[in-house]
């Protein structure tokens, strides 16, 4: 079944002004410049971080086992400084001479300590690998299940490529920071322990003289990355809004250049690709200035170790081969706290990543079914709105105690200004949005009773916003009925009038399409979604200016094809051009959120009123003579 119509009349006010409103409608170059959100400081650091731990539970067994091969490497690691402090002692022995079987021996087990290093590294790295990519895939899937249980008001609200950007670029940033700082982490903790435990037994002295410089890391680090996660979450909402701008501008690339709006569109552009160079430029140097300033400290640290080591060795308080170990494992307890420090900004990125997946995931779904809700089946099609009234928001009422009835198989064509209401009355009956007051209901029950799933599997939609999917042409076609066999899809796109086309194509049915069936006129695409719905055989039907893109000889035939598929079906049609309306049972005028006028074509030609006038106006020329129906375009 084709997907709904989420472009609304322009009297309805947005949920929050500007991009993706409803009232925008989809390819406005503007829309992606409004969408994002609100940069800053992440909401709540630690307890994201706790949330995508729990993502790691699903991987405990690799988890322990990394952890194992993290605490060999780690003990494999700091044996090394230790031997290398005893060769130097084993060729210092001075009137001893050098002890060449206890140096073949260290040398022999320093090398089978790197190498043992190496291995458990790659290991690690390797597993740690398969880890990232399957969280993160979880993740992904589970971001993309929300977005299809996310009311039709979550997209109408955002621009596409915002939201895309956090199904992509956000989710990038969790797998970087997952695949990149997890067994860093790990090993970084073990590691500082453990060379802290080595510098105290070698020299207790020693040690302090090379902690002086832990404090001044510490408040160094903290005040770098205070200012560096504001930036880096701001860097992710500009790159948000540029994807969305970028995306919008090229769905209405047509309307750009038929518009000479080129010049204008890369004004835009450069105004969001500037903040966002601003921000990032602004995130990497002040994220950048940290290395530099702990190396320096760090040296610091090293020339005190070096100073206080040469005054104990002339002291003959500790040896040469202490002094090269110890500065062996300052270096190795200083290098993880380095690496925890670079980490913690490439998390600041990470978190801002995850924190903007999971607003989504926190993102309110469309209500769920009462467990008492009914399953609508071999329906009658009576529609009745009893005293309905909504708005897109509260203060700004769109429709007004709205009440009528559509009797079963009949044909309701609604017809009006823009922004009268027409669109969202559909919107109300399909429950893309629920009524703020009264009820609607099919077959005398409200439905907000029925099952959402059987409820739009009873509707069929015609749209003047054709959508087709990537794949072939009898894919689309089968959209909403899979399992239709071939000789049904040929059925339908001949009463749709589409067959003699796709035959033509060099691969006839398996013809794939581009994205959004790019490669096919707008008319054929038309004609490909009349089909979509003859094939699914809905019990309600909705055409939405369903032959507002073909020509009027290929009308005539559609509307044969729509007349015979509107028999038996109860069906609401939003009409420009009034002559398609003129046999609906009920033609109800909308102005201003309110049914202004109800009855059939000549009874409201006969009350001169509001339909009247605008017929005429659409139909008459100034001279006063009559044009063809089927010639005159009409604007609502």
């Amino acid at each position: 079944m084709p997907q709904n119509n989420t472009a609304h009349e322009q009297q309805q006010t947005p949920i929050s002004q500007g991009a993706g409103a409803p009232g925008g409608r989809p390819g406005s170059p503007m829309r992606g410049l409004m969408g994002g959100g609100s940069g800053g400081k992440p909401k709540n650091f630690g307890g994201t971080i706790r949330r995508l731990w729990g993502y790691f539970g699903r991987e405990r067994k690799l988890l322990s086992l990394i952890m194992l091969f993290i605490v060999i490497d780690a003990a494999v690691t700091l044996l090394g400084p230790y031997l290398i402090g005893r060769s130097i002692d084993a060729m210092s022995l001075g009137a001893l001479g050098v002890d060449f079987d206890l140096l073949k021996i260290l040398i022999i087990v320093l090398a089978a300590a790197y190498v043992t290093d190496a291995l458990l590294t790659f290991l690690q790295g390797w597993l740690m690998a398969g880890i990232s990519q399957r969280i993160v895939a979880s993740l992904r899937r589970a971001l993309f299940g929300k977005l299809q249980k996310l009311p039709v008001s979550y997209f109408d609200a955002r621009s596409h490529g915002e939201v895309m950007s956090r199904l992509t670029n956000d989710i990038d940033n969790v797998s970087s920071t997952i695949s990149q700082s997890t067994v860093q982490l790990m090993s970084g903790a073990i590691t500082i322990v453990g060379s802290l435990v080595m510098m105290i037994i070698l020299s207790p002295i020693l040690t302090l003289a090379s902690l002086i410089t832990v404090p001044i890391l510490y408040f160094l680090t903290r005040a770098v990355t205070r200012k560096t996660k504001v930036l880096f979450k701001e860097q992710q909402v500009q790159l948000g809004r540029i994807n969305g701008h970028i995306e919008e501008s090229i769905s209405g690339m047509e309307v750009v250049k038929a518009f000479n709006h080129e010049d204008k569109a890369i004004s835009e552009f450069e105004k969001v690709n500037q903040k966002l160079f601003e921000v990032g430029l602004k995130a990497q140097i002040r994220s950048g200035f940290l290395m530099p300033m702990m190396n320096v400290i760090n040296n610091i640290g090293f020339a005190a170790v070096a100073l206080v080591g040469g005054v104990l060795a002339v002291k003959s308080l500790i040896t040469i081969g202490v002094i090269a170990s110890f500065i062996s494992y300052s270096r190795q307890f200083v290098r993880p706290l380095n690496d925890l420090a670079n980490i913690y900004n490439l998390l600041q990125s990470g978190v801002a990543g995850a924190e903007r997946v999971f607003e989504v995931l926190d993102e309110n779904e469309e209500t769920a079914d009462s467990e008492k809700a009914e399953v609508l089946d071999q329906i009658e099609g009576e529609v009745v709105f009893d005293q309905v009234s909504f708005g897109y928001r509260p203060e700004v009422p769109i429709l007004k105690n709205i009440s009528f009835t559509a009797r079963p198989g009949s044909s309701t064509a609604l017809v009006g200004p823009t922004g009268a209401g027409k669109t969202t009355i559909v919107n109300l009956l399909t429950r893309f949005y629920d009524v703020t007051a009264g009820s609607v209901c099919i077959d005398g029950t409200d439905i907000r009773d029925y099952t959402r799933d059987s409820l739009r599997r009873s509707f069929g939609f015609v749209l003047q916003d054709t959508y087709l999917f990537s794949g072939t042409i009898k894919e689309n076609i089968k959209y909403g009925k899979p399992e239709a066999t071939d000789a049904e899809v040929h059925e339908a796109a001949a009463m749709a009038n589409a067959d003699v086309f796709i035959r033509r194509l060099p691969d006839g049915y398996d013809t794939v399409l581009s994205e959004n069936g790019g490669n096919l006129s707008q008319g054929q695409r038309q004609l490909l979604a009349i089909a979509r719905v003859l094939l699914a055989k809905p019990s309600i039907l909705i055409l939405d200016e369903a032959t507002s893109s073909i020509d009027t000889r290929t009308e005539l035939h559609i509307q044969d094809a729509l007349m015979h598929m509107m028999q038996g079906r109860t069906t609401f049609i939003i009409a420009h051009r009034l002559n398609t309306i003129r046999d609906a049972d009920t033609i109800m005028v909308i102005d201003h959120g309110e049914i202004i006028e109800q009855g059939n074509h000549e009874q409201l030609m006969e009350q001169q009123g509001f339909y009247a006038r605008m017929f005429e106006s659409q139909f008459k020329n100034l001279d006063g003579t009559e044009e063809s129906a089927a010639a005159a375009p009409v604007q609502e």
